[in-house]
């Protein structure tokens, strides 16, 4: 991998790691127009480790309180009924979904599972259910003619049901395409949550499963010596920086506005890559030699 192409996927992985599009598809389809192989699923994980430090540093002082709150709980009963140490174990039990099917499925995660038409479907599939949850958000935050407005729930109604749900909409996030942001807040919108806690707890659901991830991806290349390290760690840098700015962006963005422009963008994507497929313009497996 060249400097130019770490640039460049560095950048790609900030701008969509936090929005509802894929960043795994999109580095995979970045590799796949400009002609390069695929940066494959261990670059995908480590550059992961630099848009989930932005999430740490963004959300620095949410994180300080809950793991204060979760360690106190460990000793102190009165402790466990603290809104802030129970999201510590709702964290934690969202968390295991994808652990187990990272864990199971690595193979058809590095392999079949980067097939391009898959890609495209889970793309346009995705995309709609996130349109559907965002039209019920719409519509009980405002309304309508024959009926009140409803209230949406906040992170304090969160049980461990909810938080079961959240995980494993997570876990969906491993086919490429899918979207650990956008299944996750359109799992929590489906829920009846607002669209600042769905995106607020999609966050820091992703830290454990992100950062546990990249190390193992980190054993696993360090052993095998395939990852270019140089043009890796400045892409990591890269996402990073991006990354952050992105989650101020969207932290304010989804306040006021839809998700409907990232609904019709993966739609004409999805239908793009198919027509490409289908053309014989775009092979299914292109940029897949790295993979």
């Amino acid at each position: 991998m060249s400097w130019f192409e770490s640039l460049i996927l560095g950048l790609v992985q900030g701008l969509t790691e936090f929005l509802p599009v894929s960043s795994s598809a999109h580095l995979r389809l970045t590799a796949a127009f400009a002609g390069w192989k695929d940066p494959g699923a261990a670059f995908t994980a480590i550059t992961q480790i630099g848009t989930e430090t932005a999430v740490l540093i963004y959300f620095r002082k949410d994180i300080a309180r809950i793991v204060s709150a979760w360690f106190r709980s460990l000793t102190n009963k009165a402790m466990r009924s603290d809104h802030d140490a129970q999201m510590g174990w709702l964290v934690i039990i969202g968390s295991i979904p994808i652990g187990v099917l990272g864990v199971t499925l690595k193979d058809q995660i590095e392999g079949p599972f980067r097939d391009l038409r898959i890609t495209a479907t889970t793309l346009i599939v995705m995309g709609i259910i996130l349109g559907v949850a965002d039209r019920l958000a719409a519509r009980d935050e405002t309304g309508g003619k024959h009926r009140a407005a409803r209230e949406r729930k906040s992170l304090k109604d969160l049980s461990v049901k909810d938080g079961l749900i959240y995980g494993v909409c997570q876990a969906m996030a491993l086919v490429p395409g899918v979207s650990r942001s956008g299944a996750t807040i359109s799992g929590g919108l489906l829920m009846g949550y607002t669209r600042e806690a769905a995106a607020r707890y999609s966050f820091l659901l992703a830290i454990p499963a992100v950062l546990a991830s990249g190390a193992f991806e980190l054993k696993d290349a360090s052993e095998g010596g395939h990852v270019s390290w140089g043009p890796t760690v400045f892409a990591t840098i890269i996402a990073f920086l991006v990354g952050y700015a992105v989650i101020a962006w969207f932290m304010k963005f989804i306040t006021t506005k839809s998700f409907m422009p990232f609904v019709y963008y993966r739609i004409l994507l999805g239908i793009l890559i198919i027509v490409l497929v289908s053309a014989g313009a775009l092979s299914p497996h292109a940029a897949e030699s790295a993979g």
